[in-house]
């Protein structure tokens, strides 16, 4: 696919200039963790205050009683029982920090007058599956059980992601139906990513390594999975495509572009949800590649992406006019 000649004109000129790398070795996988860190310690220097929020950091119990680091955001405008969004950040498993989307779930908190949980799970492949998801489940819990302390309501609250962050949202929404926890608000699936056995048309066809495409695909779920990626044993925890009954999911907002390596596997997850009785709102963004709304956050198509699933929310927590 000529990826570029697709692209909306408003995201154009920047996706001219971006640089195709590579991600299919462990060497490639350091280096870019390497720049996210200087990143990320760059933003902690010099992180710019949003008003109206505050967030702090916490480390509770995660899993086998394994330290989780988390980052809880608050609307500062006077709320005694906030909705809240547990965040799960994007980045194939293998990537992320808690300062990954610092600005976005700034952003969430104020304009929701919410509170946000950012999860700083755990990453593969030092930690495959099911380490990322137990750690988001951990989360889950946390917010529960500490609600009242927190000022937070327990019966709004939402789950949520983007790309990888996504899918972990699925799994966890999966996971929580199974073990009988209290149904969330909304799944909040902002490009997912589903699907291991990467055996759909747009799966194939972005190949464009400016963006994420199909050989970064295969490594990260490799790196997730291990050797068991593509087969038939994977848990739908871990792909949630893979689950054979999605009754009693939460209602779900699903965002995607049409340029999106992961459209097709979304567009089939979203169709499979309605067939299930699931209330679902689907957005498919023409033009739109993977990450957009991050990688050029000004251009008119992002700014309606991120408008649209915030109102999602705010509908899904019964704040809308």
């Amino acid at each position: 696919m000529d990826l570029a000649s697709r692209v909306d004109p408003d995201l154009a000129v920047a996706f001219a200039g971006f640089t195709g790398e590579s991600l299919d070795r462990i060497e490639q996988l350091q280096a870019v963790r390497r720049l996210e860190g200087q990143d990320a310690a760059a933003l902690r220097a010099n992180r710019p205050r949003m008003d109206g929020v505050d967030f702090a950091d916490r480390v509770i119990e995660g899993s086998q009683g394994l330290p989780l680091a988390v980052r809880l955001y608050r609307s500062l405008t006077p709320n005694a029982h906030q909705p809240v969004l547990l965040w799960l950040h994007g980045g194939g498993y293998l990537l992320g920090t808690l300062e990954s989307d610092y600005l976005l779930c700034s952003r969430i908190a104020r304009d929701l007058q919410c509170a946000v949980l950012a999860v700083d799970y755990r990453l593969a492949p030092e930690h495959p599956f099911p380490a990322a998801l137990d750690d988001a489940h951990a989360a889950l819990q946390w917010l529960r059980t500490q609600a009242g302390a927190l000022g937070i309501d327990p019966a709004r609250i939402a789950i949520g992601g983007a790309s990888a962050g996504a899918g972990l949202a699925a799994g966890l929404a999966l996971l929580n139906r199974d073990r009988g926890g209290a149904t969330p608000r909304l799944q909040l699936l902002i490009y997912p990513m589903l699907d291991d056995r990467n055996e759909t048309p747009s799966s194939r066809e972005i190949t464009d390594a400016r963006v994420w495409d199909r050989t970064k695909n295969l490594y990260a779920w490799r790196c997730y999975l291990g050797s068991s990626s593509g087969g038939d044993t994977v848990s739908p925890y871990a792909a949630p495509a893979r689950a054979a009954d999605l009754h009693g999911l939460p209602p779900t907002y699903l965002a995607v572009g049409a340029l999106d390596l992961f459209v097709d596997e979304d567009v089939a997850y979203a169709a499979r949800l309605l067939q299930a009785g699931v209330p679902t709102e689907l957005q498919v963004y023409p033009g739109a590649f993977h990450s957009f709304d991050g990688a050029v956050p000004s251009a008119p198509i992002a700014r309606r992406f991120t408008a649209n699933y915030l109102d999602a929310l705010a509908r899904a927590w019964g704040m809308a006019a």
